[in-house]
């Protein structure tokens, strides 16, 4: 009994051992296991045709510039991708009941307008459109043309579980089960309906992802 609890006791040791800086390829348990069980065979980085460094040698997150250009652009994606972050406008486009925890938002309780989200009336003044309750058939043409006039980049946001699929009227003639089917849709916020919380949630969300778009990529989304 005294010799099992010394055995564990070496294990946590040996694996409980914090990570150097930066990021290991193998994490302590994996490297515990990898010199305990017999025939596993570590990746060497001298090894023919093999990309992988030694277990032991810490990998780089964060590409490196390699020229003046590279320099520039990066610094250019980060700065446009800041101001876009702090001043994203929505265009209002409540269709159903979901536009009236939308409307709760922009209230005194939630004050959107200190994050410099602030709704706008015309889609060219627009770069997020927060698709808000259902979509009829016969509303759908009028969404994708004001998806159209939003100038680029621009970002969709479906809100409600009507605007995600469908919802309650999914096996109705006359909804479109999801505008995705019209629109490239970047956040989905489920409920119905979702509460400002969670609107608020999903506007932070965006902004994560608008922190990693690149500049020089070609804009691919028509």
């Amino acid at each position: 009994m005294r010799g099992a609890r010394v055995a564990n006791f070496h294990l946590f040791n040996r694996c409980g051992t914090p990570l150097a800086t930066g990021r290991s390829l193998f994490s302590p348990y994996a490297r515990c296991l990898s010199s305990d069980t017999p025939g596993f065979d570590e990746p060497k980085a001298n090894r023919a045709g093999h990309s992988l460094p030694s277990p032991g040698k810490a990998l780089s997150t964060v590409k490196k510039e390699t020229s003046v250009v590279d320099y520039a652009l990066t610094n250019m994606d980060r700065l446009l991708a800041w101001a876009r972050n702090g001043s994203m406008w929505p265009l209002t486009f409540a269709l159903a009941c979901c536009g009236i925890e939308m409307m709760h938002l922009s209230m005194p309780r939630y004050d959107q307008d200190r994050l410099g989200i602030i709704f706008r009336a015309s889609p060219r003044q627009a770069d997020v459109m927060i698709v808000a309750g259902t979509v009829t058939n016969k509303m759908a043409p009028a969404v994708r043309q004001c998806y159209d006039q939003m100038p680029d980049p621009k970002w969709v946001i479906s809100m409600g579980t009507c605007a995600n699929g469908g919802g309650y009227y999914h096996y109705s003639y006359s909804v479109v089960r999801g505008v995705d089917r019209i629109l490239p849709v970047d956040i989905y916020v489920p409920g119905c309906p979702p509460t400002a919380e969670a609107l608020m949630y999903g506007l932070l969300q965006l902004q994560k992802k608008i922190r990693k778009t690149k500049v020089t990529r070609m804009w691919y989304r028509k």
